[in-house]
């Protein structure tokens, strides 16, 4: 009875402490919803949008603070330990390796070129890693992995995310036009779209474009895995910005430890893909038993959009959004021209 009594107290409690989180669920079920109707946009980017439409009417957000603050951190965190299930690394060997110079040239142009703007343009330090890692690795999921490591500001997300989402739009309305004008293969185009394609949702966009104008019927599973390849990417990368942020702290703070900046939630991302290699390969699961985790990582990327995207200020957003959406050109056109290049030479046109 004492049990019960508790339960009762407690739960109401907990609702009022993490009520932001539940707001968070609702609007990312609508935006999972609207994102599956419209899979240009996708989820995450009508979850930044709603939560900025919403924002204006939440006058006193201290009730919601404390659940806004747990989603768009700790949620983001979790969602990229879930994204490793869905990654076998059997598979990327097979068909995504072929692709790997051109991954590798891709993100170094993309990252060279927002080190070099950030110092040009006068941009934030966090904003420029975000889009530079977001335009070359994978859109969404990169920046949901960087964030953390290098302490982005819900704002500075929100920006990455925006400049992102618009030339993937682009890319899913232009490039399957572009690839038959300089006449890619589907093969050729598969390579293309996952490599220079950002999001997961873009990626498939595009690469179902494709195969809705050519007939075609592998380009979009090539697509993905490709686009899965880059997603290993992630790992080094995280690791690195985490001992660069290390290093800058450790020089302010004499107390610092690693254990502070260190991305732990990344071993567990590289942790869940082993187990989805080891389980394929040697156990024969089947890789469907993996979807859940996939669809739950999808959900929870949402839910911090939604967070993220009502603790943004739409005003302030706008006012700051040239230089970064300049920046986005930038990347975007160096990552298309250097993957074209990269395919004429290795011939994979």
């Amino acid at each position: 009875m004492n049990n019960v009594k508790k339960t009762v107290f407690i739960l109401p409690n907990l609702l009022k402490e993490y009520l932001g989180v539940f707001l968070c669920v609702l609007v990312a079920v609508l935006a999972t919803f609207l994102g599956n109707k419209f899979k240009i946009i996708g989820g995450p980017v009508f979850a930044i949008l709603l939560g900025i439409i919403l924002s204006p009417f939440l006058k006193d957000k201290t009730k919601l603070e404390k659940g806004l603050k747990f989603t768009s951190k700790k949620v983001l965190q979790y969602a990229v330990i879930l994204l490793g299930f869905g990654l076998n690394l059997n598979t990327v060997a097979k068909v995504g390796l072929n692709s790997l110079p051109i991954i590798l040239s891709t993100i170094t142009t993309s990252l060279v070129l927002a080190f070099f703007l950030c110092k040009a343009l006068k941009v934030e330090s966090n904003i420029s890693i975000l889009i530079g890692v977001g335009s070359s690795i994978c859109g969404g999921s990169a920046i949901a992995a960087t964030a953390p490591v290098i302490k982005a500001k819900d704002s500075e997300v929100a920006q990455a995310i925006s400049v992102i989402f618009l030339f993937n739009v682009i890319a899913a309305l232009l490039f399957p036009t572009l690839g038959q004008v300089i006449g890619l293969s589907d093969g050729g185009f598969a390579l293309f779209a996952g490599s220079a394609v950002n999001d997961t949702s873009s990626v498939t966009a595009t690469a179902s474009a494709w195969e809705g104008i050519t007939g075609a019927t592998t380009v979009l599973d090539n697509a993905t895995i490709v686009k899965l390849t880059r997603t290993i990417a992630i790992i080094p990368i995280t690791l690195v910005l985490a001992f660069y942020k290390s290093k800058k702290e450790k020089n302010k703070d004499t107390s610092f430890s690693i254990k502070k900046i260190f991305p732990f939630f990344i071993l567990y991302f590289i942790l869940a893909s082993l187990i989805t290699t080891v389980s394929t390969t040697f156990f024969n699961v089947d890789e469907s038993f993996f979807a859940v985790f996939k669809t739950l990582s999808k959900f929870f990327i949402v839910m911090a959009m939604s967070a993220i995207g009502i603790n943004t200020n739409l005003v302030k957003l706008i006012k700051t959004g040239g230089k970064p959406i300049f920046m986005g050109f930038c990347c975007w056109v160096g990552i298309t021209t250097v993957c074209l290049l990269m395919q004429k030479m290795l011939n994979l046109f």
